[in-house]
């Protein structure tokens, strides 16, 4: 797996306190267990589904960025044809994107494919409430006030979530995210858990912004000469 191209070095995170140090921690297993004890019969059924209606695998494991720019695999009910990323848009989603199935676009509509994540957090590498792991490709290109969002294990919700989710511009995602983590608190984590459904439920089929990120490069690649010529 990719390692960014820097350090986490000298990247303010959250502030220190009994709740950051090993609270969260604490709070993040209690909520797992209530949620694979409440959910778990409801996690069975999409398996159950996604078998039958695609005799393939009903996970999918995508590479995200984690806590301090480490690497770790995502776990996701499938929600797509085999091979999805090898296809259309590859590892991007469009809107109305045909190699979403029947089941995925039911279980994608009410986030249940991101259900599986809570085992990610049993693993320890994301917490129920954090920033939204991002991509390789996305992570290399924050700056310096963006890669505070690596200061923290990343959530299955969190406060650009129960905000906006994606139709929020990365920009004021990136803003909610780094304002979570400035006020890291088991109010703020409770607060974003009891806002998520009601999130869920009034939620469109909005899809993010990937050209934010396309843009992102070329204005770093464009300015590459120039600090060239200045050195």
């Amino acid at each position: 797996m990719k390692r960014l191209p820097y350090t986490m070095e000298g990247v303010p995170g959250p502030r220190r306190g009994w709740y950051s140090a090993w609270g969260k921690r604490v709070f993040d297993l209690v909520i797992a267990a209530a949620v694979l004890l409440v959910l778990g019969p409801l996690m069975l059924l999409i398996a159950l589904a996604i078998k039958i209606e695609d005799p393939g695998p009903v996970l999918y494991r995508q590479e995200r960025v984690g806590l301090g720019g480490r690497p770790f695999l995502l776990t996701k009910f499938r929600s797509m044809c085999l091979g999805a990323e090898h296809k259309g848009a590859g590892i991007l989603v469009e809107r109305n994107d045909s190699r979403i199935t029947r089941v995925g676009r039911i279980i994608r509509k009410l986030s249940l494919d991101e259900l599986t994540q809570i085992f990610d957090v049993v693993r320890g590498e994301m917490s129920v409430v954090g920033p939204r792991p991002g991509l390789y490709y996305q992570a290399e290109l924050y700056d310096a006030t963006q890669r505070r969002r690596l200061s923290v294990r990343p959530g299955i919700t969190g406060w650009a979530q129960v905000n906006g989710r994606n139709a929020i511009a990365w920009p004021e995602r990136i803003r909610l995210d780094v304002i979570y983590i400035d006020k890291l608190s088991f109010t703020m984590d409770l607060k974003a858990i009891c806002l998520t459904i009601p999130s869920v439920l009034t939620a469109t089929d909005q899809i993010a912004d990937a050209d934010y990120w396309k843009r992102r490069r070329a204005e770093l690649e464009a300015s590459e000469p120039a600090q060239g010529e200045s050195s």
